[in-house]
């Protein structure tokens, strides 16, 4: 079943790049006690998700920040060496946490898996954005397969109003 609205998030492991390597983010140091932007994409450097929905997430970085938020963090099924390469080669810098969920184990837990296996890309993440409050998720974005925009930045700006 698919995480909804009012709902904790599930704990999870999720990877980012550190100084020395390769680093474990446990959802309760990325949720507890903290207002986070979490928004997934399918894959690292595919069209949508390079071109359209993490830019948009860089540009309004400090606009969400401002709606208290203390985190913008992304995910996506790759590994670790992908979204570090994908964080770079974009200039995520600190404005997004780039997070890898190299097995798609988060995305499962989520409920928001979505198998891509007809196209050679294995099981993946759905695209969609996501507010959690203290691990508890108020607001949910879920975009239709094949769909950009209600997962996008704008959408998620005019949640935290």
């Amino acid at each position: 079943m698919a995480i909804k609205v009012g709902d904790p998030v599930p704990e999870g492991t999720l990877t980012r790049m550190g100084k020395q390597g390769p680093e474990p983010v446990t959802t309760d140091a990325l949720f507890k006690g903290r207002k986070v932007v979490f928004f997934a994409v399918p894959g690292a450097f595919t069209p949508t998700c390079a071109i359209k929905h993490l830019p948009g997430y860089q540009r309004d970085a400090d606009a969400i920040r401002n709606g208290g938020v203390d985190a913008i963090a992304c995910m996506a099924v790759n590994d670790v060496f992908v979204m570090d390469a994908w964080a770079q080669s974009a200039g995520a810098g600190d404005d997004v946490l780039m997070l890898a969920d190299g097995n798609g184990d988060y995305a499962a837990a989520l409920g928001l898996s979505w198998d891509l296996s007809g196209l050679g890309l294995g099981t993946r993440s759905q695209r969609f954005s996501m507010i959690v409050d203290d691990g508890v998720v108020t607001h949910l974005n879920v975009e239709p397969p094949g769909e950009f925009g209600i997962s996008a930045s704008d959408k998620i700006l005019e949640q935290l109003r």
